[in-house]
């Protein structure tokens, strides 16, 4: 078979797509593929796949009648891949300790299908990376492993993902898709494939380096805007102005954009930036606004720590031993995924100044947070005679919380609400008795 055919090999089902890592971008694109072509969904994680086979999804983002009915193969079994020309390695990419690229996914997946790719193949990464790693990172890995000559026996391309865990409105079918390649030939055959799933549209960018460097300032564009606000946050509080109201004045000019203050975590918003000051670094820039954007926001839990304690100190006139429970400690609203969540620092920092802390998260997966973060999650009925409760995340189910009921469970009259995320309205929680404070 001959490059050029691969498609029509694709669409008759004769030839089949595998999808790496099936995590937040891979088990989406598996659902998608698995109802237009023959699939194969590979993970490492055999507990993933046996949930999946099941029905479950452990981020809770794909409908159990979507897995029910998934018409495809999931396995750990390298050799299944033996029989695959078209290949979509979707794994993490990760930052190390010292906040510089973990490449170490992208390196064994690269590996693995090296040694067992055929000719007439083509390889697309959607990890997101800096500009560069596909080409000059990814290909020679490839070659080495397979014994197979780039741009003769397969051919590789990069299409950046785009997905946004919790939106149900964004969603694979309904955002435009980046692609790339190294040839005409090969951009064609990788647009058609995403486009028989992709209704928004295919946009091919010029080179895959272009591909790379548009995914990792998507996220990049974002963080600085966010850190500006932060910032703003915290200088507004020096000056004691409310942020909010500052806020929704600007915002009455046309062109003002919406962003609020907060935590910033997950995997893509508090990391790909690294990602590009890392890239900078080894062509002697030294990236000033990138760099100070990810100061900024990766020390704002530390700062809204302060606060908090600052506020319970100066308000109970001595010091006492406070009792807190901090809603939410997923890494965005509505996520059942607690991995790189900022809130933890706020945990922390109220942990180290003697604060008895305690995690309600009725969304989150209680083993995982006890896994990464050694917290043993509490029921609602648990919370009981505290001095505050700290809404750190914005789930649904905390803004239709009965305020009433909460109010119950704490001491004095006017127990203390923290609105990390505005959730609530300043008026209404005041006439409910409370004292509220917001970023």
């Amino acid at each position: 078979m001959e490059i050029k055919d691969l498609y029509k090999e694709l669409e008759s089902k004769k030839k089949k797509i595998a999808v790496i890592g099936l995590g937040y971008v891979g088990l989406p694109l598996l659902i998608a593929f698995s109802k237009h072509f023959q699939t194969i969904g590979f993970d490492t994680n055999n507990e993933k796949l046996n949930d999946l086979k099941n029905g479950l999804d452990e981020n809770k983002e794909i409908k159990i009648n979507e897995l029910s009915s998934l018409n495809c193969v999931l396995t750990s079994n390298v050799n299944e891949l033996k029989n695959v020309n078209f290949f979509i390695i979707a794994v993490p990419t990760p930052i190390d300790n010292y906040k510089n690229p973990d490449l170490s996914h992208i390196e064994k997946a690269t590996i693995m299908v090296g040694q067992n790719i055929p000719e007439s193949s083509i390889v697309v990464y959607e990890s997101t990376v800096y500009p560069g790693v596909t080409e000059e990172f990814c290909i020679p890995l490839l070659e080495k492993e397979s014994g197979l000559k780039n741009r003769k026996d397969f051919y590789v391309g990069y299409s950046p993902e785009r997905i946004n865990p919790g939106d149900k409105k964004h969603s694979l079918e309904n955002i435009i898709k980046v692609v790339s390649a190294q040839t005409e030939s090969s951009l064609d055959i990788i647009s058609k494939v995403y486009g028989k799933v992709v209704k928004a549209g295919i946009f091919k960018a010029k080179s895959i380096k272009v591909a790379e460097a548009a995914k990792v300032i998507e996220n990049t564009q974002r963080d600085i805007n966010v850190a500006l606000i932060n910032e703003l946050a915290i200088l507004f509080s020096k000056l004691r102005i409310d942020t909010k109201e500052v806020l929704e004045a600007a915002r009455t000019k046309w062109n003002f954009l919406n962003f609020t203050p907060g935590l910033v975590g997950g995997h893509c918003i508090g990391i790909d930036p690294y990602y590009l000051s890392f890239k900078a670094r080894e062509v002697n820039y030294y990236p000033d606004m990138i760099n100070a954007g990810r100061k900024i926001n990766d020390n704002m839990g530390f700062f809204i720590g302060e606060q908090i304690l600052e506020t319970l100190l100066k308000n109970h006139h001595k010091p006492t031993s406070f009792k807190i429970v901090l809603f939410g400690i997923s890494f965005k609203e509505n996520v059942a995924d607690s991995r790189n969540s900022r809130v933890i620092d706020i945990y922390n920092y109220l942990v180290q100044h003697n604060i008895d802390v305690q995690v309600f998260d009725p969304i989150v997966n209680a083993k995982e947070v006890k896994k990464y973060y050694g917290i043993d999650l509490i029921g609602f009925e648990e919370i009981n005679n505290i001095d505050a409760a700290i809404f750190c995340v914005a789930h649904n189910c905390f803004k239709e919380m009965d305020l009433l009921e909460l109010k119950s469970k704490m001491v004095g009259d006017n127990p203390f609400i923290f609105d990390i995320k505005w959730i609530f309205n300043k008026e209404s929680i005041e006439k409910l008795g409370y004292r509220y404070w917001r970023v």
